[in-house]
């Protein structure tokens, strides 16, 4: 069978990149090394929250997507998109070898004519100085004349629904100007708008930068949170304040440090690829440092909180953390800073459980837990996380002893309850 797109990886960019290809009419193939995955979504089954089954199951019955273990059957593709992770190593480093590995698999069937897109995050430079060389050396073709190469990054913001897929802005760069134009004919059956760019390096350092500019404001906001618990001056009204000026102001909130796929992750990729070029990016490792250490000051607040107005000490306390997803209404663990404030406060010696209504149980960082029913005012503090909006917060005031506010979840109220502390 012939196909016009077939999408390697079946995670939370390959499967609603998937499904919006198959509804724009397009015959899509997915390639994951995973069996269980694989046998799942030809049953019509998604795994992904972003597609639901229901949204799943009738592009397959209808025969327009279908997922495959076998890399062989690339062979029949147009386009072949790449959308795998790119990690950080144990050191901090860049670890493409997912990437490579599925590269090299592509080489030993690529076909003249097909086109290949590297969809994943990485450094300026990986598509031209790394899949390019693979995919000539184990096809005998040459890019540019055999076969096409371009980079378009995911843009995937998981549980949103404003902006899709479909009506994110597609940027992407080829290695040469007929590469660009094919990459973007394909993109362009099933993206509402397609931003073509110069080369593949330009789109790469597009990425890093959307998110680069995300983690500096956070950054900031985040320091500026740890003044005003100094000079005792409310940061949320500070923001909400700044945030009705209607220009030259964007607003971004505090918060018990950085997670998700990306914000935590990608600056690493470009201070590292900087020093070849024996360039530091200090601004952007200042602004890591700065989110790294939130969770180790939101644990001194609820050090605080306990020996204020329980006059307990953390150590032998009951501390119930509230949301342990990286983002409100989702279950993606992925960076939660949570994980890293649940250890912090079990190393100084307290008794900690969750309540997560998205997240049953998790395995994070060699940290194991179950999550407990909501019971509140069984804890000497309630730590507030991550703000899911199905906890009412008003009587979570009224329940518990004692919170933390990391995110603002209580609002007002919680600003004049002597029982709540905000950061």
């Amino acid at each position: 069978m012939k196909y016009d797109v077939a999408i390697i990886g079946a995670g939370y960019v390959g499967v609603p990149l998937s499904a919006t290809f198959a509804e724009a009419g397009c015959h899509v193939l997915v390639v994951d090394v995973v069996d269980r995955v694989v046998e799942a979504l030809n049953r019509g089954e998604s795994h992904i929250a972003d597609v639901a089954t229901d949204r799943w199951r009738p592009l397959v019955d209808r025969g327009l997507v279908r997922a495959t273990t076998d890399y062989d059957e690339l062979r029949d593709a147009e386009a072949i998109l790449i959308a795998l992770p790119t990690p950080l190593s144990r050191q901090r480093e860049p670890d493409l070898s997912i990437v490579e590995a599925a590269t090299r698999g592509v080489a030993k069937v690529l076909q003249s004519g097909q086109i290949v897109v590297l969809e994943s995050t990485t450094w300026p430079g990986t598509t031209r100085e790394v899949l390019l060389p693979i995919l000539e050396a184990g096809s005998g073709l040459k890019a540019g004349t055999d076969f096409h190469l371009a980079m378009s990054p995911e843009r995937v913001d998981p549980g949103r629904e404003d902006w899709t897929t479909k009506t994110t802005p597609k940027v992407l760069g080829g290695i040469d100007e007929e590469s660009t134009k094919r990459a973007a004919d394909v993109y362009r059956r099933a993206i509402d708008t397609v931003v073509e760019l110069s080369t593949p390096e330009a789109a790469e350092l597009t990425k890093l930068l959307e998110n680069i500019f995300r983690s500096v404001n956070i950054a900031l906001v985040n320091e500026l949170a740890q003044l005003c618990d100094r000079m005792d001056i409310d940061v949320w009204e500070v923001v909400d304040a700044a945030a009705t000026k209607p220009f030259g102001y964007m607003r971004f909130s505090p918060g018990p440090g950085l997670g998700g796929h990306c914000i935590p992750i990608d600056p690493f990729y470009l201070t590292w690829k900087a020093r070849e070029f024996g360039f530091y990016t200090e601004f952007i490792e200042l602004a890591g440092k700065v989110n790294e250490e939130m969770p180790y000051f939101c644990r001194s607040l609820v050090s605080q909180a306990l020996n204020h107005h329980a006059q307990k000490a953390m150590k032998g306390s009951s501390i119930l953390v509230l949301g342990v997803a990286y983002k409100p209404d989702i279950a993606d663990m992925r960076e939660s800073p949570a994980v890293k404030l649940i250890s912090l406060l079990q190393n100084a010696g307290a008794d900690v459980s969750y309540h997560d209504p998205h997240v049953p149980s998790f395995s994070e960082h060699g940290l194991e837990m179950t999550g407990v029913a909501y019971e509140p005012e069984r804890y000497d503090c309630v730590v507030i996380a991550t703000d899911h909006h199905s906890i009412d917060y008003d009587e979570l005031v009224g329940r518990a002893q004692v919170i933390v506010d990391l995110r603002n979840a209580t609002g007002k109220r919680g600003t004049a309850s002597e029982n709540v502390f905000k950061l």
